[in-house]
């Protein structure tokens, strides 16, 4: 008997380091699930990812809000019956201005993003997981080298990414009992648009701008897609993967 295909669920899916991931869990054999806010992006990925034969299903998404993140898990399941992976990854920046200039809805905005949006999907994927057969399944968060060290004014995004730490422990710990696994990848510098501006220069802590190296972001969707592809019963809990002379170790 052939074995079943897997399912995963990728938010942020239209670009990036989501594109790059749904794209390399599409060659690993994955169905997957596009989860994003612009459908656009979204088919533009399911049609790069034409070419290995899986299924893809696009689900434009606002994941800070309760109600399309509730419709999501239910498309999910309804199409395809189970789900085996959740990477969340959707997320965003404010801009970077000193702390006491930002207002609070560029706060609150980066907040549902970023941290709301990862709780929301991980508690849908928890009631889906936990009563599928065979039980269980895997949850990869993405973190961020700014998970371990800020960036100058960067108050929003780096206080939700310390908070994913925070919630990959707990949920690995609840997910325990229904072999959910849960871990996280935290990502320094991959070339993605986010990440342009790095080329021409960025503000460093000690006030002057400095360009700074890239990575390929092939290398983050290799690691999630290894990350994924182990039995329940191991667990990549944390990992770091970097642009080796970015500057992180010592930063500040």
């Amino acid at each position: 008997m052939a074995a079943a295909i897997k399912v995963a669920l990728v938010t942020g899916a239209g670009s990036g380091i989501g594109r790059a991931v749904s794209l390399g869990l599409m060659e690993a054999g994955y169905a997957v699930v596009l989860a994003g806010r612009r459908r656009e992006k979204l088919e533009e990925t399911a049609a790069e990812g034409a070419r290995f034969g899986t299924r893809t299903l696009v689900v434009p998404t606002d994941v800070g809000d309760p109600q399309s993140v509730r419709a999501l898990f239910v498309k999910t399941k309804e199409t395809f019956g189970r789900l085996d992976l959740l990477f969340n990854n959707a997320g965003m920046g404010a801009p970077a201005i000193p702390l006491e200039d930002l207002s609070y809805e560029q706060w609150k905005q980066v907040v549902d993003a970023n941290l709301t949006g990862a709780f929301l999907c991980t508690q849908e994927a928890f009631r889906i997981m936990k009563d599928q057969n065979p039980r269980g399944g895997r949850i990869i968060n993405n973190g961020s080298i700014s998970a371990h060290a800020p960036r100058p004014f960067s108050a929003p995004y780096t206080a939700t990414k310390h908070a994913i730490t925070g919630l990959t422990k707990s949920a690995s710990l609840d997910g325990r009992r229904y072999d959910i696994a849960v871990g996280q990848i935290d990502i320094g510098n991959a070339v993605t648009p986010m990440t342009e501006r790095m080329v021409a220069g960025v503000l460093q802590p000690d006030g002057s701008t400095r360009p700074e190296p890239r990575m390929d972001v092939r290398h983050v969707a290799n690691a999630v897609v290894h990350m994924a592809s182990l039995p329940l019963d191991a667990n990549v809990l944390f990992m770091t993967v970097m642009a080796t002379k970015m500057p992180f170790v010592g930063r500040g």
